[in-house]
């Protein structure tokens, strides 16, 4: 599938050839390839933890242009992680700052700074340029704006997250298999807990960022199978990837069969922002001393297999891809507890509990990791 081409064919000079050998001795992507690289035009969302790796490697890749689009400035905790960066960078624009660390690995491309925020009233007019999109944004506000956008527009999308040792990555490609709202219909903004809140291993993104590269080269060139209807997460802990199926909802806000999002709007705007309640965050601790003294709903969003190793005594299982569906079943004013391993799904499921109108859910933070680790030592968490 070849994302990229404008109709216009373009060829590789010496230097290029020089550049790309290890490319060029690929029979997947040779000359023919390299060209589309170098005619493709990817937008990176967020010059952070996951567009810092991706941003690099598509630079290095040959990348013909890249969008750079960061309104922050570069902060002393953010050299943990976000390898695009210096010391020397601290203070500066991330646009800027990285327009220039690319500029100066591959010289050869074109990196366009784009120091401002994505909007909705403005957000037709940046992706015009672009034919497939990076989103490494840190706010689900964001992430869901970029996703319409992608829809509505008609542009590839490659999304991640990431959330203390946990991530996730899946591609979108216009009628071709499921949006990033199939999977999870909605959310706002501190129902995850950001970097700063809930901290991040500093290698993680660097993970989910050269994936989302890895996803974009391949769009473009046409090689491999990208991830399609398909949700990879990756736990750093375990070192273990797994893939989750997704399908296309038909009643999906905005890829459905009736869509009720015709136009990108910013994620206060519409109903989600009359959605009630927020997110209880419960420790191990504070979960053991709840059961003291209530019998709160407990729902287990992990996967068969994991659920069957070890899980809370009294715990209702729900697989996170199950629970768009079955969100019926949870009363409204039950204020559940999502469980999962780490801590990640478990966040993901209180998002859609809080979009369905249910009332006051609360995450296990550290998952059944952290009761283990601080409650019950005896519990097998696969």
């Amino acid at each position: 599938m070849d994302t990229a081409s404008r109709g216009t064919r373009v060829t590789l000079s010496a230097a290029e050839r020089a550049r790309y050998h290890r490319h060029l001795a690929l029979t997947e992507i040779g000359a023919a390839g390299q060209e589309k690289l170098k005619a493709a035009r990817v937008l990176i969302i967020g010059a952070g933890g996951l567009g810092s790796p991706a941003a690099l490697y598509l630079a290095a890749a040959g990348c013909g242009t890249l969008g750079l689009l960061d309104f922050d400035r570069v902060d002393v905790s953010n050299l943990q992680r976000q390898v695009l960066f210096d010391t020397l960078a601290v203070a500066r624009l991330k646009a800027e700052a990285g327009r220039e660390r690319l500029a100066a690995l591959n010289p050869e491309i074109r990196v366009n700074a784009h120091a401002l925020e994505l909007q909705a009233a403005n957000v037709r007019a940046v992706f015009a340029d672009y034919d497939v999109v990076i989103d490494g944004s840190d706010r689900l506000s964001t992430r869901y704006l970029v996703n319409d956008a992608c829809v509505l527009y008609a542009k590839a999308l490659v999304s991640a997250a990431i959330h203390r040792f946990e991530g996730q990555l899946m591609t979108y490609v216009p009628e071709r298999g499921p949006c990033y709202r199939c999977l999870f219909p909605d959310g706002r903004d501190g129902v995850v807990a950001s970097c700063a809140e809930a901290g991040v291993l500093g290698v993680l993104p660097g993970v989910l960022g050269t994936l989302q590269a890895t996803e974009a080269i391949k769009l473009i060139t046409g090689v491999g199978e990208p991830l399609l209807g398909r949700l990879l997460t990756y736990d750093a802990l375990e070192m273990r990837f797994q893939e989750f199926r997704v399908s296309r909802r038909r009643d999906c806000a905005v890829c459905g069969d009736a869509p009720t999002i015709t136009a990108p709007r910013d994620q206060d705007s519409g109903p989600a922002s009359a959605a009630p309640g927020g997110v209880r965050r419960l420790s191990a601790t504070d979960l053991k001393a709840l059961l003291q003294t209530q019998t709160p709903l407990l729902i287990d969003v992990r996967e068969p297999y994991e659920f069957a190793a070890g899980h809370l005594e009294g715990s209702r299982h729900i697989p996170l891809n199950q629970l768009p569906r079955r969100l019926a079943e949870i009363p409204k004013t039950s204020a559940p507890v999502f469980i999962c391993r780490s801590g990640g799904r478990s966040l993901a499921a209180c998002s859609m509990a809080l979009e369905a109108g249910i009332t006051s859910p609360a995450n296990l933070e550290g998952g059944l990791q952290g009761w283990a680790r601080e409650v019950d030592p005896t519990l097998e968490v696969a």
